[in-house]
């Protein structure tokens, strides 16, 4: 058998105050009791703890070298359920987030200034990774919460909504569709078009849009980065096809947005955590400061 907590704690008390009726009072329990789970103690360790007189009570030898071990033990216990409570108000913690570069770039630094001012002990490390690295990080456990747009029906992942995100066309204010409430995509047939690589899933989805309105896809530039498209539209270069996350990075830049329909061509932009591991309050508490950074960075848009 191995002496219990409650074992310790009784056996600490009387140490400390070197009474057993003040101990008593600090375990909040009677002497009674307290003698007797002492006597249970000393039974458990097959030792006599205490030398007890009229007017006061001293450690036998066994019970210096119990108390030599078990109280620093006990110390420990307390660090570390002080650690643990810290954890869950938090006081610290370190949490890992990844985001594809254009959202990290346009998401996080709001993200950290409030983090910073709500929670100031907390750790947050941020990662500007491809979609696909993204979840490999989060699989391995190497990263805590991802956004982006994810494959539906991920098992290994729970997921939050963020942001609906559909796609829009950018361009400079004296384009000739800019005076326009909503572009359709038949009404980009015979304009100059600026889209992302065929690596990017805003591609396929521009492609999907193009081909439901009729038309051949013959972009004039493919660039890699968001960034990128946006300063040609803006040097007017073309329209620029791009998610309605590109907005955040419009900053001051000449450049106009407006939503294409018919169709309407959406995604969601989602957060995710590991189903594999029990999200720390931390991890919690930021995700839920991503969404709304999210939310007030990107306008919500209604056809």
């Amino acid at each position: 058998m191995r002496p219990t907590l409650r074992q310790i704690d009784c056996f600490q008390a009387i140490v400390e105050t070197g009474n057993f009726t003040r101990a008593a009072e600090r375990m909040r329990t009677s002497q009674a009791n307290l003698s007797h789970t002492i006597r249970d103690l000393e039974a458990v360790l097959n030792a006599r703890l205490f030398d007890r007189t009229t007017r006061r009570v001293e450690l036998t030898e066994a019970g210096k070298v119990f108390a030599e071990g078990a109280l620093i033990g006990l110390m420990e216990i307390d660090r570390a359920a002080e650690s643990v409570r810290d954890i869950n108000e938090l006081k610290r913690g370190n949490v890992r987030v990844a985001a594809p570069p254009f959202l990290a770039a346009t998401i996080f630094p709001k993200m950290l200034q409030e983090a910073a001012t709500l929670h100031p002990k907390l750790a947050i490390t941020v990662e500007d990774l491809p979609t696909d690295l993204i979840v490999e990080r989060l699989l391995q456990g190497r990263s805590d919460i991802g956004i982006g747009t994810f494959p539906t029906g991920e098992l290994a992942f729970e997921s939050v909504s963020g942001i609906q995100d559909r796609l829009m066309v950018f361009c400079a204010p004296n384009h000739i569709l800019a005076s326009s409430d909503a572009i359709r995509w038949d009404a980009l047939a015979g304009h100059e078009i600026i889209t992302l690589t065929r690596e990017s899933n805003i591609r396929l989805l521009a492609e999907i849009g193009f081909e439901q309105a009729g038309l051949s896809l013959r972009p004039k530039y493919e660039v890699h980065q968001i960034q990128t498209a946006l300063s040609l539209a803006e040097h007017g270069a073309g329209l620029a096809i791009l998610p309605t996350y590109a907005i955040a990075d419009l900053r001051g830049r000449k450049i106009v947005s407006r939503p294409l329909v018919e169709p309407s061509i959406a995604r969601e932009v989602r957060l995710i955590i590991s189903r594999d591991r029990a999200p720390s309050a931390a991890t919690l508490a930021v995700r839920s400061l991503l969404r709304k950074t999210l939310r007030a960075t990107v306008p919500e848009w209604t056809e």
